[in-house]
Formats: structure tokens, sequence, C-alpha cells
């Protein structure tokens, strides 16, 4: 079977998109596919009040073959199918992976050239199945584990980390907690260095290297304090299983929908904070004083992670769906990954 995947990231790649980029990979990588990411091509004056906010990409070549599958960050995305000329024609199937699937209004004409999609959360199903009248399934997100579980275990030295999106008013009073010499506590915050460009990659080694040498890392869902006028979302996002599959102790607010229910439903797999920021940084500390006792919470949060979230279950996942045949590599990872979470169950 010929297989393409078309994804954006290699020729655009963003700091908050590459767990999606490695989906990409590793779908390219089971199927022996070629990969396949256009450039977008800047658009001004009349081109752009011609086009409206439609995104117009350099020409891909490709001979085409038996399935093209589309690995999107959001439904924007869907419309990279433009760069390839007779997409329709070229491939037997098109088959879609959408991420950022509840932002509705990001959807495009392309969506109905798709055989299939899948999309993040069950309640995001309807739309795209009853406006563009294709076959719409559910697919969690997931991670890596890999190549990113730690196989050795470093002293935590990083008290309390935060990437991603904080709400305001806890990280101005956890600066200000945390900061100061007088306090024991290590607060690190945003410590990716670029968010787009070819480093971006090279830069998700240091997150993880930091995740591996952190106790707590925080997670809040987007509807506290949000930011933007972006659609808001319960989703469990990349920095939640990346953060569970390093060992950290996750503490935030959690997501509130059946996806938080599904997918983080081990014993203490998140720590609630209180919704004033003052007393949740008297939570956080008390969870410091108690470190040595979460150690076992630790061994449990990668060991769920790697059984339950990786990539590669999604990948098989999708294969059913899809009646594509499971790839030989594939299953044997799998065995892989049975070997992973088994060493996390007795690791000190």
């Amino acid at each position: 079977m010929k297989t393409s995947v078309l994804y954006a990231g290699l020729a655009s790649p963003h700091a908050g998109w590459v767990a999606i980029d490695e989906l990409a990979e590793l779908f390219a990588h089971y199927f022996n596919a070629d990969i396949l990411s256009p450039k977008l091509i800047p658009r001004h004056g009349v081109d752009r009040l011609v086009h409206g906010n439609t995104f117009v990409y350099e020409p891909l070549q490709t001979s085409g073959g038996d399935v093209l599958i589309v690995v999107a960050r959001g439904p924007g995305d869907l419309a990279l199918i433009n760069a390839i000329p007779d997409c329709r024609k070229k491939f037997h199937k098109i088959y879609g992976i959408v991420i950022d699937s509840y932002f509705q209004t990001g959807y495009v004409k392309e969506t109905a050239f798709f055989d299939a999609i899948t999309v993040t959360a069950h309640e995001d199903i309807d739309f795209p199945k009853s406006h563009y009248k294709i076959q719409v399934q559910q697919l969690y997100q997931g991670a890596d584990c890999l190549a990113w579980a730690p196989r050795t275990f470093k002293t935590r030295e990083i008290d309390i980390m935060s990437f991603g999106r904080t709400p305001p008013s806890y990280h101005s009073n956890f600066s200000a907690r945390f900061h100061p010499a007088s306090s024991p506590y290590l607060y690190l915050h945003s410590p990716l260095g670029n968010l787009t460009g070819p480093s971006v990659h090279l830069e998700r080694g240091m997150l993880f290297k930091l995740l591996h040498r952190t106790r707590i890392s925080l997670a809040f869902n987007l509807l506290i304090e949000p930011q933007g006028d972006r659609p808001r979302s319960m989703m469990v996002t990349s920095r939640w299983l990346e953060s569970l599959l390093s060992g950290c102790i996750v503490a935030g607010k959690r997501p509130v929908s059946r996806m938080a229910d599904d997918m983080l439903f081990w014993p203490q797999a998140t720590v609630e904070l209180s919704d004033d920021p003052q007393s949740a940084g008297d939570e956080l500390i008390q969870l410091l004083l108690n470190n040595d006792d979460l150690e076992a919470q630790r061994r449990s949060n990668m060991y769920h992670t790697i059984t339950n979230h990786d990539w590669r279950y999604r990948i098989e996942r999708f294969c059913k769906i899809m009646n594509l045949e499971i790839p030989q590599l594939l299953t044997d990872d799998k065995g892989r990954l049975n070997g992973l979470a088994e060493s996390m169950k007795h690791s000190a």
C-alpha cells in the first residue's frame, strides 16, 4: 500500500504543536510513507482581498497513491490538500486526524473531500459529520512514550514548572512568592527558547529533560481565566500527557469532561488546586514538603501514560477505524512499550 502523510510541521515548526508533528512522523515511519509538508505563500494587498482568509500553499509534487493521511493541528489544516494538484484524483482514500477539533469555525470547505476524519472529543463529531457529510470518528491525543519516558531517574531539583498557558493570577502569585532569594523553592516558567523555526524540534529534548527533573508540573484547563477570543475546550492536551509521562505530580485545574474522565482515570492522577492562588501556593508547598512520599504516584503516572496514551495505540485504533492493515513494526513496538511500562513498576 503506497501511503503519504501530509502535515504542516516540517515546513512550519511551532513549539505548541510538536507533539502533533511527532504523530505525523510516526505514521510516516510505520507506513514507510512519503512525507509532504507545504510552505505557505505570503499574500498581500489585492491578492488577500481576493482570497479572503484562505491559505495558499506552494504546490507539492507527488504521484499520489493508495492513501493520504493528513495530520491536522486544527480544522484549517485540512486545506493542506490544496497543495497537491488534483489531490482527490491522485489518492484512492484521503483520511484526516484533527486535533483542535472543537474550533468549529476553523473547518474549511475541503473537509468534504475527505473519506473520513477523526476528532479529539466525542462532542466534536456531530459538526463536521452533519456539515460535510463524511465519516467522523473520535480519537484521543497521545504522546511518544518510547521517545520521551525517562530511562534514568535524576534528582528533581526543579520544584514547580509551568509551560504553555498559565492563568495570570496564579502565575503572578507564584512568581512573587517563589522567585525571591528568600524562598527555597524554584518556580520555572516558559522554559522554551523559540516558538517557531528549525530549533523547535531540537529544544523538545530540553523540555523533557527539564520535566524529568521537575517535581510538580502545572496544568490548567482552558476555561480558567481564558485569554483571547478563541473557542474554549475541556481537552486533555499534550502538556498533561507529557508531564505525567515524565513522572511529575500534575497540579492545577483538570478539565471537566468525558475526555478527562476517560484519560485521567487512575487514583490521584492530578491534584486540584484551590481557586484562590494564595491558597494554591500553600498547597504546592505542602506537596513539596511531602515529596518523598510521592514516588509511588510518579511511577503510577508514568505507567498509566505508557500503557494507555502512547501515540502507537492511537495509530492502531486509526488503522482499525479506517480498515488499514496494522504494520508489523507497530505491533513490535507495542511490545517494547509493555517492557517499558513494566520497568516503571520497579524503578526506584
